[in-house]
């Protein structure tokens, strides 16, 4: 079922129907937490949550599971508490990332799954008593038969040019400025490197796109550095198998994708020790870590890299390994159906 045709219905007749039944009294104590957002999101959540149910019902489906903490966790719960249907959720990240109603979600949920283990400390310590007896531990995962390399990765040779290539939306605390003046520390040292960055800012280029432009410039690396701006998922990948490494420089991010994404194509990997990132790439062993807003440190990383080709191509298969064993989609789909097997939900 599509994400867009249920978080908002705006048909006038379920909406009438459905706020008749809106349960305020068993909803009192939750929204004496929060009056004003939470019941904001139950009046735009309830006419959805009764379409959901009622098509479920149609079509004899007794579970369904929330991919995020958010509106669509609370259709599911309104859904749950009115209409009966079961439902399972998972956390991507910070729980304030997420809205209202945070203890009402997870109180109603069959059970849930999230990302890290960091996150599963912070949700218990915030949710307490109202999470579900079950709470999985399921990182994101990506489809590693897609996102794989025809052949054995080739570390760069002495005299080329090493490409580094990063992926990830142009904002701030993606840490893509940092990355630039880590490649002009790395060009002072008579390193040749070129850098391309895929990904676009919040605004379509009128936004955080321009500061980078204008870093650029400041840095003098007009040659070395290309901002690609939203490119297809074929084209990432293209991108991916034809660089040396993939470098992050992120802020703070739950788990990373695209750190995912480049270790799958076994392209070597330089992230942030920040956020659940430790929970994916473990230092030296299938990446390198850094500390977050530091450029120097990203320089030495990826000098060391580039004298060490027998590290990269350790890198390259090493991340691959990680991938396949603890991060495929796969695993995802595995975790839901194990969840709904022991709680005794029919598929």
């Amino acid at each position: 079922m599509s994400r867009t045709t249920y978080l908002v219905d705006k048909n006038p007749l379920n909406a009438a129907c459905a706020l008749s039944r809106l349960p305020l009294r068993r909803l009192s104590g939750d929204l004496r937490i929060e009056p004003r957002e939470f019941a904001k999101d139950l009046l735009l959540s309830m006419p959805s949550a009764r379409r959901l149910a009622f098509t479920c019902q149609s079509l004899g489906i007794k579970h369904v599971h929330a991919h995020s903490a958010r509106r669509a966790a609370t259709i599911c719960a309104l859904a749950k508490l009115v209409y009966g249907l079961d439902y399972s959720l998972t956390l991507h990240g910070p729980l304030t990332d997420y809205g209202p109603g945070q203890r009402f979600k997870w109180r109603h949920a069959r059970f849930g799954t999230v990302i890290t283990e960091k996150l599963r400390v912070e949700l218990k310590e915030a949710v307490g008593a109202d999470l579900p007896e079950r709470v999985y531990l399921q990182p994101m995962g990506v489809d590693t038969e897609e996102l794989d390399r025809p052949g054995a990765y080739i570390p760069p040779q002495r005299g080329q040019t090493l490409r580094l290539f990063s992926c990830a939306r142009l904002n701030i605390v993606k840490g893509h400025q940092d990355l630039m003046e880590a490649v002009r520390l790395l060009t002072d040292r008579g390193l040749d490197v070129s850098l391309e960055i895929a990904g676009e800012d919040d605004e379509g280029g009128s936004g955080f796109r321009g500061e980078l432009e204008a870093k650029i410039d400041e840095l003098g690396l007009e040659d070395k550095i290309s901002l690609l701006g939203a490119i297809s998922a074929d084209a990432v990948r293209a991108k991916l198998l034809e660089a040396d490494i993939f470098v992050l420089a992120s802020w703070h991010e739950p788990l990373g994708v695209a750190y995912m994404e480049a270790m799958s194509c076994g392209v070597p990997t330089i992230g942030t020790d920040s956020g659940g990132v430790p929970e994916l790439i473990r230092h030296e062993k299938d990446g390198l870590l850094v500390p977050p807003k530091s450029p120097s440190a990203l320089a030495d990383a990826i000098s060391s890299l580039a004298a060490d080709p027998e590290k990269l191509a350790h890198l390259s298969r090493a991340g691959r390994a990680r991938i396949e064993t603890g991060f495929s989609s796969r695993e995802g789909a595995i975790t839901l159906l194990k969840g709904m097997t022991e709680s005794k939900i029919s598929p």
